[in-house]
């Protein structure tokens, strides 16, 4: 059987996909059929400039977005960081430098034609998540790319022109004709959608299902074979 058909939507920033990264990594292990991932792009904040003000905090951001106390906000990123702990991610909310990431998806879509597009993804979320990078800074994200294999004359050829920009766009107005409003986003086979970080195995049984309805049921009864009736 062929692989199955795995599209991610997903943003660079954004904790839960990270999340939801390792946890379809874990339900992957489990799943012998395997399946072909391709991730699609998806902006929490297109408006978001390059860098933020980094004298505003973290929490003090989150706050203002949900309008909250910063003290909750607080334990909305410490709940946050234990989540991603057990799931063997190191978050580093209080080193975290936001800015957009449309650049970082532009690019997501060159690796996806050198063969690279899911070492690329996971450079990008741990460099933001865990590393304290420049996600908006051309400069950092040519220096990431290189380092996952990328060409430094295709990553300037990026990052110099609009190249690709139709792409992150098409990804954006096909989650809206499916409907997702948040990310992560999970679409097997274009039949079964998962939103959000999910359990491994409820990952795992989407999987399951998908591969069953594959292949249809059979119902033997007497038949007729090459060997005779």
């Amino acid at each position: 059987m062929e692989p199955l058909k795995l599209e991610v939507w997903s943003d660079i920033a954004c904790p839960w996909c990270y999340v939801g990264k390792r946890r379809l990594e874990g339900a992957l292990e489990r799943f012998a059929p395997g399946a072909e991932i391709r991730w699609r792009s998806f902006e929490l904040n297109p408006a978001s400039p390059r860098e933020v003000d980094l004298s505003v905090s973290y929490a003090e951001r989150l706050a203002s977005k949900y309008r909250v106390p910063k003290a909750q906000a607080d334990l909305m990123i410490a709940r946050m960081t234990e989540t991603a702990a057990a799931d063997g991610l190191p978050f580093r909310f209080d080193i975290i430098r936001p800015g957009n990431t449309f650049d970082a998806h532009r690019l997501i879509h060159l690796a996806k034609d050198r063969g690279l597009q899911g070492e690329m993804k996971e450079s990008f979320l741990r460099a933001y998540l865990c590393e304290g990078e420049r996600i908006g800074d051309p400069e950092t994200l040519a220096r990431i790319a290189k380092d996952v294999g990328l060409d430094d004359d295709d990553i300037q050829s990026v990052l110099g022109t609009d190249a690709y920009a139709k792409d992150v766009r098409a990804d954006e107005e096909e989650a809206g004709r499916i409907g997702i409003q948040g990310v992560p986003f999970f679409l097997v086979d274009r039949r079964f959608g998962v939103s959000g970080a999910q359990p491994v195995d409820t990952l795992l049984s989407v999987l399951e299902r998908a591969a069953r309805e594959r292949t249809p049921e059979i119902i033997e009864g007497a038949f007729c074979g090459p060997d005779g009736c």
